[in-house]
């Protein structure tokens, strides 16, 4: 069985990286886009990840162009827009496919899970959240008009939080 530090991802700055640096920290992984409706939800990523980023926690926002062409711009276009609108402090990666045949392996993992509540299966738009435990299991799956402020989502989070590291 796969977990997340078996995969890699290149940053929004064009750097490979190894998701096994986030070992021991609980993520949410969400693909974003800066021209959605769902935008705004940025605000609540970025105020989960400043909440909880010292408890082990990281928002990692991963562009997608694939609904709406709502993310039609470039990784430094994407970056800017985070910083300057939202003021994003948590992860930002390349765009990726999220569906299909060029999905990335990251994505294809996270949509087969059969999580609680949303279940397994393709995105089905910009913001669909994925809840990863301190031992890179994915635990749960949001749909994207449930926000970061969801009670679901802050409670499974700080259950998560809490939870002792184990052995790994």
């Amino acid at each position: 069985m796969s977990t997340l530090y078996d995969f890699r991802a290149t940053t929004i700055d064009g750097q490979d990286e190894g998701l096994d640096r986030y070992r021991g920290r609980v993520l949410l992984i969400v693909n974003v886009a800066s021209a959605c409706g769902l935008t705004p939800q940025y605000e609540g990523l970025e105020a989960l990840q400043r909440a909880h980023h010292e408890q082990g926690f990281d928002v990692l926002g991963f562009p997608c162009n694939q609904f709406g062409a709502q993310e039609p711009g470039s990784e430094a276009e994407i970056k800017q827009f985070c910083q300057s609108r939202y003021d994003v402090t948590f992860p930002l990666f390349a765009k990726v496919e999220v569906n299909g045949p060029n999905r990335h392996p990251l994505f294809a993992w996270l949509s087969e899970e059969a999580t609680l509540p949303e279940g397994a299966g393709d995105l089905n738009w910009n913001f669909t959240k994925f809840l990863v435990s301190r031992k890179g299991e994915v635990i749960a799956r949001f749909a994207p008009k449930r926000t970061p402020d969801d009670p679901e989502l802050e409670a499974m989070l700080a259950r998560l939080l809490n939870e002792e590291l184990g052995g790994e």
